[in-house]
């Protein structure tokens, strides 16, 4: 029995700079399940959805809604100052 669950990363995943901060959107899914939004910050640390998204689109219109609401720097460790 195979237990590898295959994962599809969307062509939406990509590289995120604002007032020099440097992220990184991971948009994925298995076959079964709708998709994820993950990003990674400066210092490594993944901030995951715990929603999931109908459309790898509504995953990245959410990651930039977040972004206009909360600002970049609510994706950074205390300890980051972000640059990159």
């Amino acid at each position: 029995m195979n237990d590898d669950i295959e994962i599809i990363m969307s062509p939406l995943c990509q590289s995120f700079k604002k007032d020099g901060i440097s992220l990184q959107v991971e948009i994925y899914r298995s076959r079964e399940s709708d998709w994820t939004l993950e990003v990674v910050n400066p210092g490594n640390t993944s901030i995951v959805w715990d929603a999931m998204f109908i459309s790898d689109e509504a995953a990245l219109e959410e990651f930039h809604r977040t972004v206009r609401a909360e600002g970049i720097q609510s994706f950074l460790d205390n300890h980051d100052n972000g640059a990159a």
